[in-house]
């Protein structure tokens, strides 16, 4: 189907539409927290201990790890627009195969193939949207991919929080089977999308891509300069990595590459590492520790936070091309370990181990000023990921890599993102049943020790086309990366003109490989 140019033409629409697939994101990380306690639940599925309800969470983003690595190769070859239909299409088989379940095996194999979903999505969403976007607006459309999560996880949320008072399994069995929706509509919408104009280009469609390229930046108008000046680096760009031979894997490996493939994936795992997604799937826990008692009171103050994730990451959306990627990553991952070790102190200092509907717990107990003081340190750890490392973390990875490499380099650091995700959701119920309030501590010194590394060895990319980054690269600057200054890379119309002109020469010459 031929996509829509009148939609086209404006590229808020086409990015932000494509932002559902993140929203399936948020729907898998609050489908677990609002059922922790639910008893229809825990009766189904034989009350699962910490241990295997940990296995259970993690079922979702082990499959999302296979589903980001499937994106090294789906991205290129089916397209970024086909990728994205046919995450909708695998998300609503696995939540039927979720709302059917009867069994623990069941419920994992739907968690599983739910997960692969996500992990396409995660993965090729931010591809997508960076490969649509102009440099001036391209940090805020990506980062509406981490506000449509938010989002997903409020709605999942309340959609349980409204069926808990549903006597009986359709009280966890409706909200799983509700979010197929959202996967319904992306997979029918993206039709009348276009595909990425880089993809085009790279698959020999050029005029398709300059006229995708006119449609989303120039109004339908070929000759803006705009257009034109994306056109040319885009073609520059293509004509220099076929001089340079086929696509493969070893190209992660060529000159240049190497860290900038691991500055995305231990960005990606860094956001894992922060704690926020603990604090997602369970603040439960979190809560119920810190002396919450009452399975509806809990359920109310976990939705507080739920709302502030989602409020505070407009600034973000507003002011990330402004702020610029590293202030905000250094200045959310301090107060992030700050509040993460306050939350531990408070808990360590007025805690001790108890018993909570059965169960050992470390609680804090008669002491309100101690509890309220947790729960609000969480709200503010909230709200730090959310206007800071939440919308960096996909859209830093998204802007790192040439066209030959990218999507294979943005799968990668998603899937550190999966892989990171998928241990810590497995580790951290008997870490709580466990060792307790060291657990926020562990949390708090992995902020710190992000804070360090991207200090030295993040640079900026802020303002940048996705050609002009390669030149931040060729800089040097490995463990300096404050010295590099927002105006290197920064090319003009002529430049591309006259480059594009030697690159196509190249290309035609008969040492071309090619020829």
């Amino acid at each position: 189907m031929k996509y829509n140019a009148s939609i086209a033409s404006n590229p808020y629409v086409v990015g932000s539409f494509a932002c559902i697939g993140g929203g399936l994101f948020g729907l898998d990380i609050s489908s677990m927290s609002g059922v922790l306690n639910n008893q229809s639940y825990l009766s189904t599925f034989n009350r699962p201990n910490p241990s295997v309800q940990g296995a259970i969470v993690a079922s979702m983003p082990a499959g999302s790890l296979l589903g980001a690595l499937s994106v090294t190769q789906l991205a290129d070859r089916l397209g970024r627009k086909n990728t994205i239909i046919l995450a909708g299409i695998v998300w609503v088989v696995g939540s039927i195969l979720q709302c059917a379940s009867i069994n623990r095996g069941m419920l994992v194999a739907g968690r599983i193939v739910s997960g692969y979903s996500v992990g396409l999505s995660s993965a090729v969403v931010p591809i997508y949207q960076s490969e649509i976007t102009v440099p001036a607006i391209r940090g805020r459309m990506v980062s509406l991919q981490q506000w449509s999560i938010t989002w997903g996880i409020l709605i999942q949320y309340f959609l349980q929080f409204g069926c808990s008072y549903i006597d009986g399994v359709a009280s966890f069995r409706i909200p799983w089977g509700l979010q197929m929706i959202p996967a319904i509509i992306l997979s029918l919408g993206m039709m009348v999308f276009p595909e990425s104009p880089r993809y085009l280009f790279d698959h020999g469609r050029e005029e398709e891509a300059l006229q995708v390229l006119a449609d989303l930046h120039g109004g339908g108008d070929r000759n803006n300069e705009l257009v034109l000046l994306e056109y040319e680096e885009i073609k520059q760009q293509v004509y220099l990595e076929r001089v340079e031979g086929a696509k493969s894997y070893l190209d992660l490996l060529k000159p240049g590459n190497p860290r900038r493939v691991m500055l995305g994936c231990s960005l990606q795992a860094w956001s894992q590492l922060t704690g926020m997604n603990v604090m997602m799937y369970y603040i439960i826990y979190v809560f119920e520790g810190a002396g919450l008692t009452g399975r509806r009171s809990n359920l109310i103050a976990d939705s507080v936070q739920y709302v502030l994730n989602v409020l505070m990451t407009i600034p973000a959306i507003i002011y990330i091309d402004k702020w610029g990627r590293r202030p905000m990553l250094l200045a959310g991952t301090l107060f992030m370990g700050f509040f993460l070790f306050l939350v531990g102190g408070l808990q360590a200092r007025f805690g001790d181990w108890g018993d909570h509907e059965g169960k050992r717990v470390w609680v804090v107990t008669d002491n309100a000023a101690a509890t309220r003081g947790i729960i609000v340190c969480s709200y503010l750890f909230v709200c730090s990921f959310a206007v800071t490392m939440g919308p960096v973390s996909w859209t830093y990875p998204a802007e790192l890599y040439s066209l030959k490499v990218r999507g294979k380099a943005v799968a990668l650091a998603t899937a550190a993102n999966w892989t990171f995700n998928t241990v810590l959701a497995f580790a951290v119920p008997p870490g709580l049943d466990t060792i307790a309030w060291k657990t926020y501590f562990i949390f708090g010194t992995f902020n710190f020790a992000c804070f360090i590394h991207v200090f030295f060895m993040f640079p900026e990319t802020v303002g940048r086309s996705l050609e002009e980054v390669e030149e931040i690269f060729k800089q040097g600057h490995v463990f300096t990366a404050w010295k590099i200054k927002r105006d290197v890379g920064k090319k003009t119309l002529s430049d591309l003109t006259e480059k594009s002109k030697v690159e196509g020469k190249r290309e035609d010459s008969p040492d071309d490989p090619e020829q």
